[in-house]
Parts: C-alpha cells; structure tokens; sequence
C-alpha cells in the first residue's frame, strides 16, 4: 500500500484548489465598502449580492453529482476550478449590475461543482484509515481563506481597484485548474448522480428539516454575518475600511483552534446539549454585536464567530443520526445547498435591506434571536437509534 506521505503533494493541490473555491465566494465581504460606492448601490442591493452566489453554490451541490458521472471526479474539479476563474473575470469586466449578477451566480455554480468531487476525490486517495490526517489538510484551506481574504484584499486594492482584484483571483483560479490536470493525482473515476427515491424518504422526515433550519441559522451567524461584516463596521460604526478588514480577518484566527474545542464539546455533552448551548452562546454574541457601540464593538467582532465555529462539528454530527446509514449522504447532499442558500444567501440579502432602511443593526440582532429561538426545535429533533429503541 502507498505511504500516506506519498498523497501529501496531491493533498495539498486538493487543498489549494478549496481554498482559491473558498476565497473566490468570500472576497466581496472585505470588497464591499467599495463597491457599494463604485456602483452607487444600497445596502440590499450589496447583500443581494451573495444571495446571487449562494443560488449558484446551491444548484452546483445539487448537480455535482450528475456532471461527475459523466465526467469523472478528476475532470470535475478541473471544469470547477476553470470555470471559477472565468466567472470571476466575467464579473471584473462587467458594467453593469446584472452583468455582476449574472457572473455571480455562474461563479457560486462553479464553485459548488468541487466539493463533493472533492472529497470523493480525497477519501479514494488515501486509507480509510488515514482519511483523518487527509481532512485535516484539505479543511484547513475554508478557514485559512477567511482569514486571507480581507488581508489580501487590502493588499492587493493597494494596486488595483476591486475589478483587479477579483481578475487576479481568476487568473490564478484558472491556473490552479489547469496545475491539477498536470500535476495533481486521483480522482479518475466517475461519480453517482443523486438518488430522488432517497430524497422523497427524507422529505417525510420531520427531523430534516429541522436540520435544514438549523443549518440555515448556523451558517447564517458564521458565513452571512461574516458576508456582511465589513460593510457593518464601515457604514454604522465609521471605521476605516483598511481598519474594518483587518479586524475581520483576525477574529477568524481564533476560529482555527475553536472547531476542535467543538468537537470534544459534542463527544461529550452530545449533539442536542452542545448544538442548545452553542445557539444560545452564539445568538446571545450576535445580538452583542448589533446592539454594542464604541470600542465594546472590537471584543464582540473577535467574540461572534469563535462561538459561531461550533455548529459545525455538533450539525454535522446531528445531520448524520437523523436517518438510516443509507441515507446520511442523501441528507448531507441536501441540507447543505438550502441551508447555505438561506444562512449564507437570504440572511445577508435580509441584513442589507433593512441596513437600506435604516436598521443595519436591527437585522444582526435579528440573527442572534433566530438563533436563540431556533433551541425550541430540538425538542422535535429525533435521531435514528432513538426511534429504533422506541420500538424496541
């Protein structure tokens, strides 16, 4: 059997490749200030702008699957990372506001073609026994892109406008893609296309849906506040948009450590104990956040997303009880594209029309209590085994 050290140069074009998907979808949220004003547009026409890119990232989830069948996992991430590239030079080129709209939403649908090829991709490199060390490597590219993303964009907008920035993250997107083609091993063999007949068990399900919920508001206090952050700190709280970026790249380091904090919490306090203190914690940070004003916002800003970062590991967790093992994947496959589209879409479209309207803070305290309310649910969340011992 091949050394688990001989994948490591594959891994780590894996992981480059995730993390240039990551950073493409999240580098307008340190982007934003600008170009609200460039395009003299308003605040919910700014947080409309990742409802574009979350439709997009939902539907290429959703039809991954399908394209891998036909392409093979390997050609998959190439087509993904290629077109990434693409679609973010479509959109520094564009004049207008739906020509922006429309790159947008290719760009979310390329970008959600890689993971699941991905991770298909990962698991089938290496032994089962080694897929932790090779997830580990591979989930360190989401976190470290939201921490460069604000630097990088500072750095770069030092040069270039916010058009150049997003060309330069294309070009080397379309690099990277066509690097993995010539240097990048795994992932010849074809994927499975989604199973409907799944699908309808667990639309039945009540618990589903919870998940969806809870994934909706989970990302939502993690990726739709982060969305909308800078554009927060810049227009109600008048700090400098150097300043607002680089405070939001340094609450996310923290964050790094704080995922493995969580996923001990929810070995040991169990998925409903840990997935209610976490909402609860994370609701009561975020409500913080919209309400707290002068230098109380600075601790709060570092406070939010390291307690935003412990959903995760305990949804995760909870997301693969929720059913037979035949149709955990099913359940991952589906959750993930609506609550990323409502969490990381809807919720900072939603922030930004009532920051139009004079409420930017209103509608981040809303988020905080969407996420307290949401502890009333896990009364009505069942696992399998619990129903499995009911019957028994």
């Amino acid at each position: 059997m091949v050394p688990f050290r001989s994948h490591v140069p594959s891994l780590l074009y894996l992981a480059a490749i995730h993390f240039l998907n990551v950073l493409s979808r999240i580098v307008l949220a340190p982007l934003m200030p600008t170009i609200e004003r460039e395009l003299n547009i308003g605040h919910g026409e700014a947080g409309s702008l990742f409802l574009f890119i979350a439709l997009g990232y939902s539907a290429g989830l959703l039809g991954s699957g399908f394209l891998s069948s036909r392409l093979t996992h390997r050609r998959t991430i190439t087509f993904s990372s290629i077109t990434v590239g693409g679609s973010l030079l479509a959109v520094s080129l564009s004049d207008t506001l739906w020509g922006i709209q429309s790159g947008l939403i290719l760009l979310g649908l390329s970008a959600g073609l890689y993971f699941p090829s991905g991770i298909a991709t990962l698991t089938a490199m290496v032994r089962s026994k080694d897929w932790g060390k090779a997830l580990g490597i591979h989930q360190v590219a989401p976190n470290l892109a939201f921490v460069a993303a604000p630097l990088l964009a500072e750095g770069l907008m030092l040069w270039f406008s916010w058009r150049g920035v997003t060309a330069f993250l294309g070009g080397t997107a379309i690099i990277a893609g066509m690097a993995f083609t010539r240097f990048g091993g795994g992932g010849a063999f074809s994927g499975d296309a989604p199973n409907t007949k799944t699908f309808r068990i667990l639309i039945t399900q009540r618990s589903f849906w919870i998940m969806i919920a809870f994934f909706s508001v989970g990302l939502g206090a993690y990726l739709g506040v982060y969305n909308m952050l800078s554009l927060y700190l810049v227009a109600e709280h008048g700090l400098e948009r150097g300043w607002a970026n680089t405070l939001l790249a340094l609450s996310r380091i923290a964050g790094l450590g704080a995922v493995f904090l969580a996923g001990w919490a929810t070995d040991h306090l169990g998925q409903r104990r840990a997935l209610g203190a976490g909402f609860l914690a994370t609701g009561m940070a975020t409500v913080l956040l919209g309400m707290v004003h002068g230098g109380w916002i600075i601790p709060v800003v570092f406070l939010q997303p390291v307690l935003a970062t412990c959903f995760l590991p305990a949804g995760l967790t909870a997301l693969s009880k929720i059913g037979p093992p035949q149709v955990r994947t099913a359940a991952v496959s589906f959750t993930m594209p609506l609550g990323f589209f409502l969490g990381a879409g809807a919720l900072p479209a939603g922030i930004g029309i009532l920051g139009e309207a004079g409420f930017f803070s209103l509608g981040i305290v809303l988020v905080g209590v969407l996420l307290i309310g949401s502890i009333i649910l896990l009364r009505y969340l069942t696992f399998h085994e619990d129903a499995i011992q009911g019957i028994a």
